[in-house]
C-alpha cells in the first residue's frame, strides 16, 4: 500500500485549525513529519514514547491537567515514512467546550509533539 492511498485524518485544535494528521496509528505534523502515535485505546504518545494525551471523538488531542500522575513511557513503534499532507482539509466538526482542567495539546502545548530530531526530552548526542 502506498502512502497516497492511505486515509489521512485531520486532527484539529479547538480553534478549528488542522495542526496534525493521523494515518493508520501514526501522527504527523503539517509538514508530513512523524510526531507521535495513537494506541488502540486512543492514547497519544510522542515519538520518544512519552504520554501526551488522548484523541477525542472530535479529532482533538486533549490531556487532563497536571494533577494526574504521568503514564509510563512506552517503546515507540518503528518510524514511518514521511507523508504528503493534503493541500486542503475539511472544516472542523462542531466541538464541545473543554472541561475545566482539560488542555488542548496542539493549541496550548504543541511542543509535546515534536519530530525525532527535536524536543526537550530527546537524548543528547555526545
Amino acid at each position: 500500500m502506498t502512502t497516497t492511498s492511505r486515509t489521512i485524518i485531520p486532527v484539529y485544535t479547538s480553534r478549528g485549525d488542522a495542526e496534525a494528521f493521523l494515518v493508520n496509528s501514526y501522527l504527523y505534523n503539517r509538514m508530513g513529519e512523524w510526531i507521535g502515535w495513537v494506541t488502540p485505546e486512543q492514547e497519544v504518545y510522542s515519538v520518544l514514547g512519552y504520554y501526551v494525551g488522548y484523541l477525542s471523538k472530535e479529532s482533538r488531542i486533549l490531556r487532563q491537567g497536571a494533577f494526574n500522575p504521568p503514564k509510563q513511557k512506552r517503546i515507540p513503534p518503528p518510524a514511518p515514512p514521511t507523508i504528503y499532507p493534503p493541500a486542503t482539509v475539511p472544516l472542523a466538526p462542531m466541538m464541545s467546550e473543554l472541561l475545566t482542567g482539560t488542555v488542548d495539546v496542539l493549541l496550548e502545548e504543541p511542543e509535546r509533539l515534536h519530530t525525532c530530531d527535536s524536543g526537550e526530552f530527546r537524548e543528547d548526542l555526545e
